[in-house]
């Protein structure tokens, strides 16, 4: 197979995924509350297996007190994953007002460091995002626990939709300079 043929299939494929991406974004911002219960559920499906493995981990590399503590670690993970998925909403509703309190954070030191660098050029952009994740914040806060049921889905579905473009803008520009040097890449030695 050759090099041009190997390429033009990956940029075909990433092209593939790049639109399957974008339609779930969109699709999660149409349905948050469905996204950010199946983002719930990954996250308990990923403690759970966490905590089989920090366990696992615990009786083959520690004895004693180091044991004991990798055990107990590994309960709790397990314990957290389990009720995250026997109550997706509950931990819904956790995971947005910590989402809340990291963006009213952020926007606390971003606020900070724009005036720092006031007298650079471009820190005005600075006090604008800090202006803009304060007044998100607050809105989640405000509405929470209303906001529980869009906030996390919402925020999933917009990076799984710029992923997507930014993908697929990647992968269109990797088609125009395979095309632009058709010809040019070396054919595979047989055997290779």
């Amino acid at each position: 197979m050759s090099a041009n043929t190997e390429v033009n299939r990956a940029v075909g494929w990433s092209i593939v995924l790049s639109v399957l991406m974008i339609v779930a974004g969109i699709l999660a911002i149409i349905v948050p509350p469905a996204s950010g219960i199946a983002a719930m559920i990954l996250v308990g499906w990923l403690m759970v297996f966490s905590g089989v493995a920090h366990m696992v981990f615990a009786w083959r590399a520690y004895s004693g007190w180091g044991l004991f503590w990798e055990t107990i670690l590994g309960i709790l993970y397990v314990a957290a994953g389990g009720y995250i998925l026997l109550h997706p909403v509950a931990g819904l509703a956790s995971l947005t007002i910590v989402l809340a309190a990291c963006l009213l954070l952020e926007s606390v030191l971003e606020f900070i460091l724009a005036f720092q660098l006031r007298p650079l050029s471009g820190s005005g952009w600075l006090l604008f995002d800090a202006i803009i994740t304060l007044i998100l914040a607050i809105m989640i806060w405000r509405t929470w626990p209303a906001s529980t049921l869009w906030v996390v889905g919402t925020l999933v579905g917009i990076s799984m939709l710029f992923g997507g473009v930014t993908r697929l803008m990647i992968s269109l520009a990797t088609r125009r300079v395979v095309s632009a040097f058709r010809g040019e890449l070396p054919e595979a030695a047989p055997g290779h």
